[in-house]
């Protein structure tokens, strides 16, 4: 992705932002029409931009947690796949 790319797709605005993610969850425009694989592909680059610029790190596409994070000291209970996922009596 070129800096100018990068940099124009960060000025966009918080609407235009949402009608592109929107539009590659859907595959489609907000007209009807199918997204071709090289809109949907420049679309998302052009949110990943935005995002990189505007939201937090938790808050972008694709985020991972990593481990060892916050979220390690909440309370969860494993899945128990014995029993066809059921849990013993």
């Amino acid at each position: 992705m070129s800096q100018d790319f990068a940099r124009i797709a960060g000025q966009m605005g918080r609407d235009v932002y949402d009608g592109l993610r929107r539009a590659v969850e859907l595959g489609r425009w907000p007209d009807g029409r199918a997204l071709t694989a090289e809109q949907r592909q420049t679309s998302l680059q052009a949110i990943i931009a935005w995002e990189r610029i505007h939201l937090p790190e938790q808050e972008r596409t694709g985020y991972i947690e990593k481990p060892g994070c916050a979220s390690d000291s909440h309370d969860e209970q494993p899945i128990n796949w014995r029993n066809g996922g059921q849990q013993d009596a």
